[in-house]
């Protein structure tokens, strides 16, 4: 078995994770996660506005409910975007075109005149 190591490199010594990026793919991936987050915690906000009180509460059903939450909003992201996750890619792709690639297919960054 042979295991990669990740490549270290900048000032810090640390990898900076600009290869995860270079794809398309990865990028729209990202995306929808962001969606997800931004969705769940839009939706845990509205959970904490009660409007009422609930005829049963308990602990159990209140991870019920969070877990039904969690499945609810990664299908959402998934099925039925609401936009903030495009809109992250897409300005996330804007300031990848400043970026070249290099020979192995990771993002490089070239030079401004």
């Amino acid at each position: 078995m042979s295991d990669a190591i990740p490549a270290i490199s900048g000032q810090t010594g640390l990898d900076t994770g600009l290869s995860r990026a270079a794809t398309k793919q990865n990028l729209d991936k990202a995306a929808q996660q962001f969606e997800s987050v931004f969705t769940g915690m839009m939706l845990k906000s509205m959970r904490q506005a009660k409007l009422a009180d609930p005829l049963i509460d308990s602990k159990a059903m209140d991870t019920f409910r969070d877990m039904s939450d969690q499945k609810v909003v990664q299908n959402m992201a998934e099925h039925h975007p609401i936009g903030i996750g495009q809109a992250m890619s897409k300005f996330l792709a804007q300031s990848q075109s400043e970026m070249g690639a290099g020979p192995d297919g990771t993002a490089t960054a070239t030079p401004k005149p």
